[in-house]
């Protein structure tokens, strides 16, 4: 995530403090000495899915700035994301986005641990972290005082509605 936020709108509200970006490596949660996050699918299939112990690590390792903070999954199966996707998620404090890789996640992940999910589109890109990054970009945009006009987001062309 350093290039695209380190330039532009991203680099000047992360250092203005009107947003904090925060990684967490799921691998670091992993107990085994290989630091392994993926295994094959419990009911059987082609592929690997991600482990659904180093998920929840380390979703518990993050401090909840609320009790309904969004813990959003990335995913093809979720719900298409849009501009007012992104302006109802520019209400909260905190949001908290789950990467998926590999053939997707075990589904413990799904019905456990996130509260929502999201799909940037119907394509196939290799991880979930591109998918972050738009959903980061957009609601960025929204947050009071990262744009330097604080009418602009409002005459964009998905706000007006005129491309929809």
């Amino acid at each position: 995530f350093a290039s695209p936020c380190g330039c532009s709108l991203l680099k000047k509200a992360l250092d203005n403090g009107l947003i904090a970006i925060e990684l967490h490596d799921i691998r670091s949660h992993a107990l085994d000495k290989h630091r392994m996050t993926d295994d094959a699918p419990y009911g059987g299939g082609g592929g690997m899915v991600m482990k659904v112990e180093p998920i929840d690590r380390a979703l518990r390792s993050i401090p909840m700035a609320a009790d309904n903070v969004p813990v959003i999954l990335l995913t093809p199966q979720g719900e298409r994301f849009c501009q007012k996707t992104a302006e109802e998620l520019a209400g909260h404090p905190q949001i908290v986005l789950v990467c998926g890789h590999y053939e997707g996640v075990d589904e413990r992940v799904r019905s456990k641990l996130v509260n929502r999910e999201i799909s940037i589109g119907d394509y196939v890109i290799t991880g979930g972290e591109l998918s972050a990054m738009v959903v980061v970009d957009a609601v960025s945009r929204l947050v009071p005082g990262v744009l330097g006009n604080c009418d602009s987001a409002g005459a964009d062309s998905f706000s007006m509605g005129l491309l929809e």
